[in-house]
């Protein structure tokens, strides 16, 4: 794909479930307070080998997403590396994690970002539809969008 700019800030997510919204509505409040001219933000639904034409040739993306560890309290925001995903067994290609679409991209020689990160929401439910954040993601996002425009400040 010409013309991309050489950062790229990747929203995960579906804005119909609620809390799995962070990533397209931390999307549009970026939009809205970074720089355009070298980040391009892209918003998507889209999951497993998708995904890794969307990251081919950009120098640096940060993907934003929920997530659902049950390990901290819904609203926490947690920085990954793609070295924290395990691989998993999946009934398709079209499932595939992060790991494999890493690992896919390095054996057909495409081109990912050298630099990689992830911040994620920890929600409680992202399966329910709602209109809306719950409390405890709403009081959380703007720390998320704070984390995200660090970030992009420091490419």
């Amino acid at each position: 794909m010409e013309n991309r700019r050489p950062f790229l800030i990747l929203a995960l997510g579906n804005d119909l479930l609620g809390d799995d919204a962070v990533g397209p509505l931390a999307a549009r409040e970026l939009e809205r307070r970074l720089d355009l001219t070298k980040i391009d933000i892209v918003e998507t639904g889209k999951a497993g080998l998708a995904l890794m034409e969307i990251l081919t040739g950009y120098e640096k993306a940060l993907i934003i997403d929920s997530v659902q560890t049950c390990e901290n309290p819904p609203g926490t925001v947690i920085e990954f590396q793609p070295g924290d995903f395990r691989k998993v067994v999946a009934p398709s290609p079209h499932y595939a994690g992060l790991p494999e679409i890493l690992s896919s991209a390095e054996r057909f020689d495409l081109p990912m970002p050298s630099e990689l990160r992830i911040l994620a929401m920890e929600v409680a439910n992202p399966f329910d539809f709602a209109e809306k954040f719950t409390p405890e993601v709403e009081m959380g996002f703007p720390d998320l969008i704070d984390r995200a425009c660090a970030i992009a400040a420091s490419w």
